[in-house]
C-alpha cells in the first residue's frame, strides 16, 4: 500500500515554487534586521512577513525614524531628538527584535525539515494549470534574473513566476518612489539642481527604496538558483526510478549530496 509522503521538498503552485531548501540563518537574520520581515519573505513566510512589513512602515513614519537618521548623519544631533516621536518609539525595539529572532529560528527548523524531507526524497509534481494560468518547474539564468531586477524590482520574480513577491515589489516600489518624489528628485539631480532636489524628496519614504531594491536583486537571484537545483534533483530522481537499472552509476543529485 502506497503511503502519501510527509515531507516533500517542493510545491509547485499557480502563484510560484514554495521549496524547502537550506539557507543561512545569519543571513536571513540580517535581512530582518535591514527590515523586518524581509527574512521571512526569503522563506516563503508571507503571511507573517507581509504583517512585520506593514508593522515597519507604520511604525517607522509614525516616528518619524528615517528622518531622524538623515540628521543624525548630518551630525545634526538636535534636530534629530526633536522629529522623533517618543510615543511610538517604544513600540519599535519589542517587534524589531523579534522579526529577527523569529526569522532565525525559523530558518533553522526549515532547515531541519529539509534534511528530513531529502531523505524521504518523495516525487514532486512538477506541472500545474488552471483555466487562468499555468506554472512548471524549468531553468532560468541567475544572472538575467538580476539584470531584471537592477532594472525594476519585481520584475525578476516575475521572470522566475514567484508571483507574490513580485505584487509586493512592484507595488511597493511604485507606491515608495510616488511618496519619496524619487522621479522628480532624479529629473533635478539631472539638471543640476541639487538643491531643488534635496528639498522635493521625502527622506521618510526614500530611505525605504534601498533596503527594497537589494532584497528584490537578492531573492530573485537565490530563488533562481534553488529552482534550477530542483529541476536538477527531478530530472535526476525521474531518470533514476523510471529509466535506468538499479546498478546504474547515475550522478547523484544535488540536493542529496
Amino acid at each position: 500500500m502506497a503511503h502519501k509522503p510527509r515531507r516533500r521538498i517542493a510545491f509547485v503552485s499557480l502563484i510560484g515554487i514554495t521549496q524547502l531548501h537550506l539557507s543561512n540563518p545569519l543571513i536571513i537574520a540580517w535581512w530582518s534586521a535591514a527590515f523586518p520581515g524581509f527574512g521571512h519573505l526569503l522563506l516563503s513566510k508571507y503571511i507573517r512577513g507581509f504583517m512585520l512589513i506593514g508593522w515597519e512602515m507604520l511604525i517607522n513614519t509614525q516616528t518619524h525614524l528615517n528622518e531622524a537618521m538623515v540628521y543624525t548623519f548630518l551630525g545634526q544631533f538636535e534636530h534629530a531628538s526633536e522629529v522623533l516621536n517618543i510615543r511610538w518609539m517604544s513600540m519599535y525595539a519589542p517587534v524589531y527584535l523579534f522579526a529577527i529572532y523569529d526569522s532565525y529560528r525559523t530558518s533553522v527548523d526549515i532547515n531541519h525539515q529539509f534534511v528530513l524531507a531529502k531523505r524521504e526524497n518523495a516525487p514532486i509534481d512538477i506541472f500545474t494549470m488552471s483555466g487562468i494560468e499555468f506554472n512548471y518547474l524549468d531553468k532560468r539564468s541567475p544572472w538575467l534574473v538580476v539584470a531584471w531586477s537592477l532594472l525594476m524590482p519585481g520584475i525578476g520574480q516575475l521572470y522566475t513566476h514567484r508571483i507574490i513577491n513580485a505584487f509586493f515589489g512592484l507595488g511597493s516600489w511604485i507606491v515608495l518612489s510616488y511618496f519619496s518624489h524619487l522621479l522628480e528628485g532624479i529629473q533635478y539631480m539631472l539638471m543640476g539642481d541639487w538643491t531643488r532636489t534635496a528639498t522635493v524628496v521625502e527622506m521618510k519614504w526614500l530611505l525605504f527604496l534601498p533596503s527594497l531594491y537589494g532584497f528584490a536583486v537578492y531573492d530573485a537571484y537565490v530563488s533562481t538558483v534553488e529552482y534550477n537545483k530542483l529541476f536538477d534533483h527531478d530530472q535526476i530522481r525521474w531518470l533514476q526510478t523510471d529509466h535506468q537499472p538499479s546498478n546504474y552509476p547515475f550522478p547523484k543529485s544535488p540536493l542529496l549530496k
